[in-house]
């Protein structure tokens, strides 16, 4: 901008606002808070003690005892909540053991509930992937592709089972069409009318899963394009809201997180409902592979990541960083 006639320098002087770190957090538009994140977490069928994954430094598979412990750790830290996924010691071409009350996700459930009750949000991960021998998100017809119908019968079946070990909140994250709705009815008809659906609406078929199919020993053959959303689209992942709204979800969710903010902004543009997003295991592993080579602020990029995830307009995002940015967060 022209300079005022007879005073030097520019008009406007935007760094006005940047000089202190007070003046900084007074005019900063977005915020963090440890309400707002969700922690994922692994329990292990069979573990003894917590079990390093290789692929994601600091990241376990829990026994039941850690788990609760997490939990616990969680409550302290004022985080929103945990999301649970089952490593179970034993898969089948249907996934049995994903409705089984006896089943490591199941049991863990009803521990983390019996720990904290609702001090914090426990979330339980509804798909069949950790649990079929095939690893996919659903049941295989005789040609060997996935059955979307017969798959959301399997779904109902997991939904009632979690609700009954006393999950108040259910991420559907098979992306299956009509797994919404499905789920809601039979979960009403059940009686289990106040059990929150959180639909992994837009989740994006990516390179960025590994080290996450490596928490949950996955037995995947193949590839999930012909259900999971092709990274190409975006006004797929609108539909997809747009469905998953109608059906009844009371929570939506766009995952991978980073890849994906023009998406999540979308979801924030045009839900009527909150909007989630997943910082999944390859975000994370990228971020610990940079740090641990020196290339980058460590601490920094953990709290610039979630930022950015946040202002994109992500209300709450799943993330292995909640309990230690909750830390970062207090200082």
């Amino acid at each position: 901008m022209s300079p005022r006639p007879g005073v030097p320098g520019p008009v406007v002087r935007p760094r006005r606002l940047r000089q202190s770190a007070a003046v900084r957090r007074l005019v900063a538009e977005t915020r963090l808070h440890p309400a707002e994140l969700v922690l994922p977490v692994f329990v292990k069928e069979g573990a003894r003690e917590p079990v390093a994954i290789g692929a994601m430094p600091g990241v376990v598979q829990h026994s039941l005892e850690s788990v609760v412990e997490v939990a616990r750790e969680a409550v302290e830290a004022g985080i929103g909540g945990l999301m649970l996924f089952g490593v179970p010691e034993e898969k089948d071409a249907t996934g049995t053991g994903a409705d089984d009350p006896e089943g490591i996700l199941n049991v863990a459930i009803e521990a983390v509930v019996d720990a904290v009750g609702d001090r914090t949000v426990v979330m339980a991960d509804l798909c069949l992937d950790e649990f079929t021998d095939h690893g996919h998100c659903g049941v295989l017809d005789r040609e060997g592709r996935v059955d979307n119908d017969a798959t959301l019968e399997r779904y109902a079946a997991m939904a009632l089972a979690q609700a009954r070990a006393g999950a108040p909140v259910l991420g559907l994250s098979g992306m299956m069409d009509g797994q919404v709705g499905h789920v809601r009815e039979a979960l009403d008809a059940a009686g289990f009318t106040d059990t929150i659906i959180l639909a992994y609406s837009a989740k994006y078929t990516s390179g960025l899963y590994g080290p996450f199919r490596e928490a949950v020993e996955s037995s995947l053959e193949g590839d999930r394009n012909t259900y999971q959303q092709d990274p190409a689209n975006a006004t797929e992942s609108v539909r997809e809201l747009e469905l998953d709204i109608a059906e009844g979800a009371d929570i939506v969710m766009v995952k991978p997180a980073t890849p994906h903010l023009d998406i999540i902004r979308a979801a924030a543009e045009m839900s009527p409902v909150p909007v989630a997003a997943y910082q999944i295991s390859g975000e994370y592993a990228q971020i610990e592979a940079a740090s641990a080579n020196g290339w980058i602020n460590r601490e920094r990029a953990i709290l610039e990541s979630l930022l950015g995830i946040r202002r994109a307009g992500a209300q709450i995002i799943l993330t292995y960083y909640a309990l230690e940015a909750a830390a970062l967060l207090r200082r």
